[in-house]
Order: structure tokens, then C-alpha cells, then sequence
């Protein structure tokens, strides 16, 4: 946020070459007659997605705004209102996996703060309803949103135990169904402000906090908090990159009781070298859905049971791995 012209309107630069040099500011928002602030951004291969909220004319209530951009920050889209309610709802936080968008903020239409959710499964073009992530009678702040494929992890500050302190909780289907919260710092001071990233199995948080009588920064971390659902299968060294035909193919929802009832299969590659590897999942159009995989993986021969969107319809689709230079594709049958 920048109030440079006298307003206050979002702003994004870019730097292609690591961060050694950046692109001119450009202005994303060009109002004169509201008030907007706290961005977040999140990228997927060459589109750029942000957030942030912004004081509606009327009625002077916070809403959440959205824009994204499809070649790398080079043009924009128009802006979307992604909230609409006569009460505030402020702090978005986003994050994006494929075309799963994914989208978090506090809001107290319900007498008092809570965070609310809410995604769209084709890349921003259409969000589906508001969702109520958390449900307490104490008040609910700062969301911070991190995705790993389906695997989704929220973070915020919560006052139901006495104290502001940050809690935690996890989807494991996209956002469909969340487990219970979790309060992460043990501390009878004032925890705030949390942000959460992921990498492999790992889950990072960060916070301020007041346990020191001074504001200072804490970190912790679940190194098993992100479950990829990879097995090694075994410590051959194959002597050359190959993807696997899915088993079983063609599959359905109620082709195997672990998913829950939504559609799975068993994805199989093998790695020549350790590598950082990808394997997405398209639709028979060749747009991209999901990513299956995506991380460094050491040569030898993997496996992931892997859930579909519950959304997605019968039909062909094509899953892809990259390593390298190496590219090989094959095709799944969903049936319904």
C-alpha cells in the first residue's frame, strides 16, 4: 500500500533475476475515494494473484479485493470484490496451488471476529461462497493461508484462552473439510501477527510476540506437518526417469475406502538422479488442475497415493512429469 498521489492504492514491482535488481513501482489501483491496504500475493507459474482490502463507497464498510495477473506482472485483469456484507472484513491472506485459489480473512458479520474462507477452482474466474473457519465466542485476527496441493494450513491469533495466542489448523482435501484447531505457542503473553510457509514435509510459523517484555520475533516448525504422501518404494537406482501408468486406471470415488470417498489413485515414477521433480495433473482441454508433486526428490522409485478434487467430472485426464529436461505424459479415466 502506498499513498504517494495523496491516495492510498496498492502497488507491485518485480524483480526477475533473484532480487539483484527490480522493476519500476506499478500501480495496481487507481481510486481517489476509498481507502486500501494490506496486500498479499501469491504465485503459480506465470500468474500472479493479490489481495487485500479496501473501504467500499458506499456503504463504508472494509471488503476484500482481488486481481491477477497472467503473464508474470506484465498486464492486469480487472479488480473483483471477492466479499460483500454489510460488516468488515479485512487482512486477506492468499495462496494458490494449480487453479486452486485459496483465500483467507477476518470478518465480523457474526457479532464478533472470526476468519473466513474462501476458494475458486479455476484460477479466480469464479469463488465460491464464504465459508466460517472458526467458531468461537472470543474474537479471531491475522489469517495467514499457506497450500501444498491439497494439503491447506491456516494460522491466526486468538483470544479464546485469555491471552492472544496463535493457533493452527490443516485441510487435507482443498479445502473441503478442516481439522481442529491447534494452539501452537505455549505462553501466557501476547502471541500476534502470524505468517505461515511450507516446504516438503515441513511447516514454518513466525510471530511476535511479548513473552520477553519486549516485542521480539518467534519461530517454530512441524517437520512432519505437510504430509506429501510420497513412499519410497524401494533403493534401486533406476537407470533412467519413467512415469507410470495410475493404478487402478480407470478409477472412482468408490474405488478405495482411504480417500474418504473422493475419487484416488496411486501415481509411480522413478528418478535416474535426485532432481527437483513435478507432476500435474490437466484436464483433457490441457488446462492445469492440480499439481500431484512437487519438490527434490533423490533418485529411486517413488509413489503417492493421490485424491482428486471431489468437483472434478467423469472424463480422460492427463497427469505429467517434469524433471529437467525430461517430460513424459500419461492418461487417467475418472468415472463417476
Amino acid at each position: 500500500m502506498d499513498s504517494r498521489d495523496g491516495a492510498f492504492n496498492i502497488f507491485y514491482k518485480k524483480s526477475t533475476d533473484g532480487g539483484i535488481s527490480w522493476s519500476a513501482d506499478i500501480q495496481l489501483t487507481n481510486y481517489y475515494a476509498a481507502f486500501r491496504d494490506f496486500p498479499s500475493i501469491a504465485v503459480f507459474d506465470s500468474v500472479v494473484y493479490i489481495v487485500w482490502h479496501e473501504d467500499t463507497l458506499p456503504p463504508n464498510n472494509y471488503e476484500i479485493f482481488y486481481k491477477k495477473s497472467t503473464d508474470f506482472g506484465v498486464t492486469w485483469g480487472a479488480v473483483t470484490r471477492l466479499t460483500n456484507n454489510d460488516a468488515i472484513s479485512q487482512y486477506p491472506s492468499i495462496a494458490v496451488s494449480g487453479s486452486v485459489v485459496h483465500v483467507v480473512w477476518h470478518d465480523n458479520r457474526d457479532g464478533n471476529w472470526e476468519i473466513y474462507y474462501k476458494r475458486s477452482t479455476n484460477g479466480g474466474v469464479s469463488w465460491e461462497a464464504d465459508y466460517r473457519l472458526i467458531n468461537n465466542i472470543q474474537d479471531s485476527f491475522s489469517p495467514s493461508i499457506a497450500v501444498s496441493g491439497s494439503i491447506i494450513h491456516v494460522v491466526w491469533q486468538d483470544k479464546r484462552d485469555g491471552n492472544m495466542g496463535i493457533y493452527y489448523k490443516q485441510s487435507s482435501d482443498g479445502g473441503l473439510t478442516w481439522g481442529l484447531d491447534t494452539r501452537l505457542p505455549d505462553s501466557n503473553s501476547i502471541s500476534e501477527y502470524p505468517s505461515v510457509a511450507i516446504s516438503g514435509s515441513t511447516v514454518h510459523v513466525v510471530w511476535r510476540d511479548l513473552r520477553d517484555s519486549n516485542w521480539e520475533i518467534y519461530y517454530k516448525r512441524n517437520p512432519t506437518g505437510n504430509p506429501t504422501g510420497i513412499e519410497n518404494l524401494d533403493n534401486d537406482i533406476p537407470l533412467e526417469y519413467r512415469l507410470l501408468q495410475n493404478y487402478p486406471n480407470p478409477f472412482s470415488a468408490t474405488g478405495r475406502s482411504a480417500s474418504g470417498g473422493n475419487p484416488s489413485t496411486t501415481i509411480s515414477w522413478q528418478s535416474a538422479v535426485g532432481s527437483w521433480q513435478t507432476i500435474k495433473l490437466y484436464n483433457a482441454l490441457g488446462e492445469e488442475i492440480d499439481t500431484i508433486v512437487e519438490g527434490y526428490f533423490e533418485a529411486g522409485k517413488h509413489s503417492k497415493f493421490y485424491i482428486l478434487n471431489s468437483t472434478l467430472p467423469s472424463g480422460v485426464y492427463f497427469y505429467q512429469l517434469r524433471a529437467g529436461d525430461f517430460v513424459q505424459t500419461k492418461k487417467m479415466i475418472l468415472m463417476r
